[in-house]
């Protein structure tokens, strides 16, 4: 049996990256998967290659009006939500004195307002169901402060204080609303120029597992926190990352590799 059986999710920014391999995981685990994505052509290309459990909604994440449609749409098709998992989310590397009002609006507006959209839009479904699952996709960035990533982790923060307070009015509906922090990860998001994840993993040697995660890795816990296993959790924190936030790794310290 699978850990998803009998459970339909919605996971937006669900054709590529950290949200296809989640799409992958849940329907290896038994869910019925509406993947959710602006990137069409792979979207439609995943749900045909992951068969019937899977299917494909075209989903700006902005959009009011889109996300009542696919909500609408993914209850009449699989006969109710059980699971979101809010992913889709954007990333801008620019210092403060260098972005502007529409930049910083842009990147909340996907990673942030998209996400609060997600909630308020499953969450009647939810209740009138008397269960549910929500799984915001936060950042380490959402822990930490980061040069050069103002909006973003404005953004991640943003989306730590929404989990809370949606933890706090679904909780007592059969709603657990819960958030993961993933660290560095080998998608395009991080890795644009695709390169081999031996090479990546260079730039993490300062991270105590000295290397990038696996997208499949971030699936992992958010396929934990869907399941019936995280029955009791509700406004936690799932830290993915290697160990980013623990601190810096120094090579050449006593117990070091090589010392």
């Amino acid at each position: 049996m699978g850990r998803l059986d009998g459970k339909v999710a919605i996971i937006t920014g669900g054709a590529r990256g950290m949200g296809e391999a989640t799409s992958r995981r849940f329907v290896a685990e038994g869910a019925k998967v509406a993947i959710a994505d602006v990137l069409e052509d792979r979207g439609q290309a995943l749900a045909a290659e992951l068969g019937d459990a899977a299917r494909f909604w075209k989903l700006d994440v902005t959009s009011e009006d889109a996300w009542t449609r696919v909500v609408a749409e993914v209850e009449a098709a699989f006969g109710g939500i059980d699971v979101l998992v809010n992913n889709a989310g954007i990333l801008l590397f620019k210092s403060i004195l260098d972005t502007t009002k529409a930049d910083y609006e842009r990147v909340l507006g996907v990673n942030l307002v998209g996400e609060f959209l997600g909630v308020r839009s499953v969450a009647p479904g939810m209740i009138a169901r008397g269960r549910g699952s929500i799984v915001n996709i936060s950042s380490v960035d959402g822990m930490k402060g980061a040069n050069s990533l103002v909006a973003y982790a404005s953004s991640k923060w943003g989306v730590r204080g929404l989990t809370k307070v949606a933890a706090m009015e679904l909780g007592h509906k059969g709603i657990r609303v819960n958030s993961v922090h993933p660290g560095g990860v080998d998608t395009v998001m991080s890795n644009h120029d695709g390169r081999a994840r031996s090479d990546v993993d260079k730039a993490y040697d300062n991270v105590p597992l000295q290397r990038i995660g696996g997208p499949e890795e971030v699936a992992a816990a958010s396929l934990f926190l869907a399941s019936d296993d995280a029955s009791y959790l509700n406004g936690a924190e799932i830290v993915v990352d290697g160990g980013m936030t623990v601190g810096t790794y120094y090579h050449g310290f006593p117990g070091a590799p090589g010392v």
